[in-house]
């Protein structure tokens, strides 16, 4: 008996566990409800309603293989224990997951169990993530090679006589309600129309779009979710865009360049993707603990909660960025300039210290990936001391992307008899009492004297005796070959410079 746990890779189609299970024997398909995981403070019913969207897509597509997926509930190790007691299990077959600590922590149980019991346990690699990797250097040569792998084809399976069980609905996990009207779809259907949509209609317009909360919706991939929870694979995805990057270089003319270009972004986006999640499997503290050790205490440990608050809610008064929380709240999903704006808000105007809003956000988002996720809070926070301070002007944002108002009116309807060229600066209206204070409140703070004080800080932590030889250690590790450490205390990036943001930001 060969028993094939799925975890973050819903799919039958290259599932390389899967298919090497049933070259061995029998297999017994299993997912594991895990009722102390989806108690954790990052999980949410967003997130269990997604995955169990690709729970159903998945149990009928082992069917067809000839076997549904087993569900069951509790400990894994308590449902592995009663499985090898009614089979004479010979191995168990899972993908490597970089996930929060919490499942960190779990797989050294279940390996640690496994050993006990004389189970072998096979661990393959899901994507270009590597583990064990002792440094970067042809870290994205050996990701190229391993997405040029051939796709491995769903295995037929032998029928077991197991009852295969149900999957629970959020409430049966004590998850809170968490309605969000605008999410995604999850299963592998819903996943393969947004991967060829984006390739053949809604990509053309990718890099000029994707900036937009408006037009990024529908010009960005939206596979992030489907990546993140497994129901395409990230070596499907980037042969399919290879593939459409062929067909265009043999085609000419003004829409074909646009076409070209935008592929282009994309297909780096994929390389980014795997980038950031090499971080947390190389250094799983970063969930937890500042990157750059010289940022300890620099914010308070325990969070504002008036801030916290008014910032999830949007309620903080400055108005595009309320509209962009309200809108993430709703849909489950944001464009990455307005994912990195509303965490570097939280961190830099507000001075809240980064767990507190990215267990926020890591809830909100549906496509919540913890590699990419606490990378990229940490470095919008400017802790990692390798990345460039990007403290985001949430005004000039509203100006820059949402020049018709068009969002932040939608989101933020109480604003409705505020002109239309004071709506990013509501107090600057001169019926600004009529509204402020009554339909809408006043801004929470300063964001200017804040963006100044948070600059003067942050940077001045750079200038401490120590700083960049721990900063020059950490780019060693974690940074990209193609950027560099500036001389210390100049105001000019320092690491990552080429970095394109979280990529697959939907």
């Amino acid at each position: 008996m060969q028993v094939v746990w799925f975890k973050r890779d819903l799919r039958v189609q290259d599932n390389r566990a899967l298919a090497a299970a049933a070259e061995r024997g029998s297999v017994l398909p299993l997912y594991v409800v895990e009722p102390e995981l989806w108690r954790q403070p990052d999980m949410s019913g967003r997130h269990w309603a997604f995955v169990a969207d690709c729970l159903a897509d998945l149990s009928r597509a082992l069917a067809a293989c000839g076997q549904p997926l087993i569900v069951r509930h509790g400990p894994v190790i308590d449902v592995l224990a009663e499985i090898r007691a009614r089979y004479p299990v010979a191995a168990l077959w899972s993908h490597e997951e970089t996930g929060n600590g919490w499942t960190y922590a779990r797989d050294r149980q279940v390996a640690a169990w496994c050993r006990a019991q004389g189970i072998a346990w096979h661990q393959l690699r899901n994507h270009g993530v590597q583990r064990g990797l002792r440094d970067r250097d042809g870290w994205a040569r050996a990701w190229d090679r391993f997405m040029a792998e051939p796709v491995v084809a769903a295995p037929a399976l032998r029928p077991l006589p197991l009852d295969p069980g149900r999957v629970p609905l959020a409430a049966d996990l004590g998850l809170a309600p968490d309605p969000c009207e605008g999410r995604q779809e999850g299963g592998r259907p819903a996943g393969l129309e947004r991967l060829d949509s984006f390739l053949r209609a809604r990509g053309e317009s990718y890099r000029t779009a994707m900036s937009s909360p408006l037009e990024g919706r529908v010009a960005c991939s939206r596979l992030s979710p489907h990546l993140a929870w497994g129901s395409l694979s990230m070596r499907e995805v980037a042969q399919a865009t290879w593939a459409r990057q062929r067909e265009l270089q043999r085609q000419s003319g003004g829409p074909q360049a646009r076409w070209r270009g935008a592929m282009r972004s994309f297909s780096g986006r994929l390389h980014w993707h795997c980038h950031f999640i090499q971080k947390l499997e190389d250094e799983p503290r970063i969930e937890f603990r500042n990157l750059h050790p010289a940022y300890d205490g620099i914010r308070p440990a325990a969070p504002d909660r008036d801030r916290l608050r008014a910032w999830a809610l949007g309620e903080t008064g400055l108005p595009f960025l309320d509209a962009c929380m309200r809108s993430l709240r709703a849909t489950g999903w944001l464009n990455f300039r307005m994912r990195a704006m509303a965490m570097a808000t939280a961190s830099y105007h507000l001075w809240l210290d980064w767990r507190a809003p990215g267990l926020e956000l890591a809830r909100l988002f549906t496509d919540y990936e913890p590699g990419i996720h606490w990378s990229q809070v940490q470095m919008q926070s400017g802790t990692t001391g390798i990345n460039t301070l990007r403290i985001y002007n949430p005004v000039k944002q509203g100006h820059d992307h949402d020049p018709t108002g068009a969002f932040t009116r939608r989101w933020v309807p109480e604003l409705a008899r505020i002109p239309d060229r004071h709506l990013q600066e509501p107090w600057k209206a001169e019926n600004a009492s009529e509204v402020l204070g009554r339909a809408y409140p006043w801004p929470i703070i300063d964001h200017l004297a804040a963006a100044r004080a948070a600059r003067d800080t942050i940077w001045a932590v750079r200038g401490d005796a120590g700083f960049r030889e721990r900063a020059e250690a950490i780019q060693a590790r974690h940074g990209s070959r193609r950027s560099g450490i500036a001389r210390t205390g100049r105001r000019k990036p320092v690491a990552d410079t080429r970095q394109l943001g979280l990529p697959l930001e939907g």
